[in-house]
């Protein structure tokens, strides 16, 4: 492996990127998990084995309920079905279906035909593409606007205990990039993929660095079980400064006037303290975004490989959705991705 910290730049300037990256190693690492085992591969596809739904106050209609409905599936892949939409076909996870990362309040959003045929904020759910062995399922919603969870996504995957798995008689496809690649924006955040290393897994190394209580976070870890059940508890997180415009001035915007966050599904960080009481502390110190950041959020990205699993090692730097779409879009567009076998 060659000691140039970026391989192939795809996107960003090698000065910033260089800058950043001195950065990002003069931050110690909080947890480092790099030595525990990875999870183990597996041949045969898998869908659940029963339906399950999950209702909560959706993330954009207030105090309404939205309701999840995981079923098993012939198709390959995961894939939203819109139940109030009766003439749209299912949306596929996919990074071609990802319409926007959203501007006020950001999330992924994916849409396929017509414009109403959309689901947003669907990172919470599609991680688990990434954080599970399900590699099928279809999920029926009743609105464009799932539910927002006091738990992150944790009450999703005991969804999951809940149906079992069943294997399809259908091989597993495990996908690498070729090479190191980098990816960064002007404001010195980047993403870089590296190839698998013959293990078969995928391991992160993310960073966060906030001007406000959150601060400084670091973790390492390979992806297994325990780690993305870990993880998966961690609420997403909003400056107290967004949580009261929204609740004012944001009211005259439809995208955050009915916008679900409170104080018991976001952890709410102001400039020197958290407004409610932080989540996954480890010696001492609240790893919550991080762990948000690293297991729902990149993973929901590494998600949109449509055709099977990523596996290799992740570097993630401050980056946010529209790095992680942006990044997932160069991999296709440059043809950066091979299967492995």
């Amino acid at each position: 492996m060659t000691n140039d910290p970026f391989g192939t730049i795809l996107a960003g300037d090698r000065d910033t990127l260089q800058r950043a990256w001195d950065q990002m190693q003069r931050q110690p690492v909080d947890w480092d998990l790099s030595e525990t085992a990875p999870v183990a591969p597996h041949a045969r596809q898998r869908t659940i084995a029963q339906s399950v739904s999950v209702s909560g106050p959706g993330t954009f209609l207030g105090k309404a309920t939205s309701t999840l409905t995981f079923e098993p599936t012939e198709l390959e892949g995961w894939w939203f079905e819109r139940m109030d939409l009766h003439d749209c076909l299912p949306v596929r996870v996919s990074i071609r279906n990802v319409w926007t990362t959203g501007e006020i309040v950001s999330n992924i959003v994916l849409r396929s035909g017509p414009p109403q045929n959309y689901v947003r904020m669907v990172e919470h759910i599609i991680a688990l593409k990434v954080g599970t062995r399900i590699d099928n399922v279809l999920i029926r919603c009743t609105s464009g606007d799932p539910p927002l969870f006091k738990r992150g996504s944790l009450d999703l995957v005991e969804a999951f205990d809940r149906a079992g798995e069943v294997e399809v008689n259908r091989p597993v496809q495990y996908w690498t990039v070729k090479e190191r690649v980098t990816v960064g924006l002007p404001n010195g955040s980047f993403l870089v993929f590296d190839p698998d290393n013959g293990s078969c897994a995928l391991v992160v190394d993310c960073a966060i660095d906030f001007s406000s209580a959150i601060g400084q976070q670091r973790i390492k870890f390979p992806l297994n079980p325990e780690h993305f059940r870990h993880g998966a508890a961690a609420r997403t997180n909003a400056p107290h400064s967004r949580m009261i415009w929204a609740k004012t001035i944001g009211q005259i915007f439809a995208d955050v006037r009915n916008l679900g966050y409170n104080k018991e599904n976001v952890l709410v960080h102001g400039r020197r303290r958290y407004i409610n009481e932080p989540r996954l502390i480890h010696e001492g110190k609240s790893l919550e975004a991080v762990w948000h950041r690293a297991v729902l959020d990149l993973f929901a990205a590494v998600a949109l490989l449509e055709e099977g699993r990523f596996v290799g090692g992740i570097t993630s730097y401050r980056a946010g959705h529209f790095l992680d779409c942006y990044a997932m879009r160069l991999l296709y567009k440059k043809g950066l991705l091979k299967p492995i076998g």
